[in-house]
């Protein structure tokens, strides 16, 4: 069983008492921590998170916190006298996975699918419609070089010597 879990704005593969290095965590050295931004899991069946999967949990506990290798950054202009030499060390935490909880996983996606085949399609048109006459007011506060990059888009030819009111009308 492994999943793919998002912790401190990066992505891991993870399984049961793997140990990971992650950007710095808080928290003390030996308490627990739970990451609940699950993305994929694998448990015999895969489920994918559209973004996350709802109810599923990563549990770790914080091993130590440390710093990884140093790394040298050298910037250099050649004949000009100019070099810049500076290192940099990455705080880090070491984290060991304890568990991978799945409960609700398959709950979450059965509702989401089933709220996708209720959704009307009706109020999708009105709200296209009403995107379409929002639009249709806001030409009169558009400059003319937004008017011609519009009308540019759309396909209207000619549009260099037009005017604004020409513009307007003719997006509309």
């Amino acid at each position: 069983m492994y999943a793919i879990v998002e912790i401190a704005g990066q992505q891991f593969k993870v399984a049961k008492d793997q140990k990971v290095f992650v950007h710095r965590l808080q928290g003390e050295e030996g308490s627990n921590v739970s990451f609940d931004n699950v993305l994929l899991l694998d448990d015999g069946k895969v489920t994918i998170g559209a973004p996350a999967i709802e109810g599923a949990a990563v549990t770790a506990k914080i091993l130590s916190h440390l710093k990884g290798d140093k790394v040298i950054v050298f910037k250099k202009k050649r004949r000009k006298g100019y070099r810049v030499k500076n290192g940099h060390r990455q705080s880090l935490t070491e984290i060991q996975i304890e568990s991978i909880s799945a409960s609700g996983a398959k709950k979450a996606t059965a509702k989401k699918v089933e709220a996708k085949k209720a959704a009307p399609k009706k109020e999708a048109v009105k709200k296209e419609e009403t995107k379409v006459e929002a639009v249709a007011q806001d030409f009169s506060k558009m400059t003319v070089a937004e008017l011609k990059e519009l009308a540019k888009a759309k396909g209207v030819k000619g549009i260099s010597s037009m005017k604004k009111a020409d513009l307007i009308a003719a997006l509309s």
